[in-house]
């Protein structure tokens, strides 16, 4: 239903535009990983149905990205849905993935294939993997669910680490260095299709309810700057462009819809909630 919002959009043509600066687009490990293909067929497709030159900016943590957003020196970035609500106020939403029909993702708690775990409390005492402290699915969501019931990861697991990417999570656990992980679920299907072997050795134990997905956001003083109104129709008109349906089919994407704030609304509420905690 939802692709339906993208697939009357003319495809987006080259255009004169100004190319004395390149567009500067962030990634952060949103991105399934750095496929040299993927990237390629990215900054081909962006380059052209923008009318410029794009530079894609590449940092290992969420926290890089979202502070070069913030101060000016990217244009827009892919981002967290976590981050996009600590910083409301200074962010604004250029588009959002749609992923199976829908504009939502899921976290997933998993365990290694054949253990019996269905339920966080399953998982207390254990070595859990986290993928990054400015996660919303490989993070908050847990300290979430812990704050629920006004205890902090450091009192429920024996210990915790960050792996800084939701495929390195779905590895620590496959490999026995965690028993549990937190990942995003969007991550960890498509790694069934692309990384069987390793993902047969785990299996979520929970799934959260749905969530925005991980939303492409730029500054708000940026949000209508010809750049960005550029981005957003070349996201929007993917579908129908050979090198857009590629990077799509890479991805495992339908497309990009504009996407309403209040998708990340129950983000917003974890975050209050663990912020009460402290």
């Amino acid at each position: 239903m939802l692709a339906g919002l993208v697939g009357g959009l003319p495809v987006v043509k080259a255009a004169a535009a100004d190319t004395t600066q390149p567009f500067r687009f962030g990634l952060t490990p949103v991105f399934l990983n750095s496929d040299l293909d993927l990237l390629e067929a990215l900054q081909k497709y962006l380059g052209a149905a923008m009318g410029t030159e794009v530079q894609l900016v590449l940092k290992r943590t969420y926290q890089e990205i979202t502070s070069q957003l913030l101060s000016g020196l990217l244009d827009a970035a892919w981002i967290c849905g976590y981050p996009f609500v600590a910083y409301r106020r200074e962010l604004d939403l250029v588009a959002v993935p749609i992923w199976r029909g829908k504009t939502t993702y899921q976290s997933y708690l998993i365990v290694s294939e054949g253990r019996d775990a269905s339920a966080i409390g399953d998982l207390r005492g254990d070595i859990h993997a986290f993928s990054d402290p400015d996660s919303n699915s490989g993070y908050l969501v847990t300290r979430a669910l812990l704050a629920e019931k006004g205890i902090k990861p450091q009192d429920f697991f024996q210990r915790t680490f960050f792996t800084y990417g939701h495929r390195n999570v779905v590895r620590a656990v496959a490999a026995g260095l965690a028993q549990s992980g937190s990942v995003d679920g969007y991550v960890w299907e498509v790694m069934t299709e692309t990384e069987a072997d390793l993902t047969r050795q785990t299996r979520p134990a929970w799934r959260s309810d749905w969530m925005g997905f991980p939303p492409i956001a730029t500054a708000r003083e940026n949000a209508n700057s010809d750049g960005i109104a550029r981005l957003r129709h070349a996201l929007w008109g993917m579908p129908k462009d050979p090198v857009g349906r590629e990077v799509l089919s890479l991805l495992r994407l339908d497309g990009f819809a504009p996407g309403d704030a209040s998708l990340f609304d129950s983000i917003a509420s974890r975050v209050d909630l663990v912020r009460t905690l402290g």
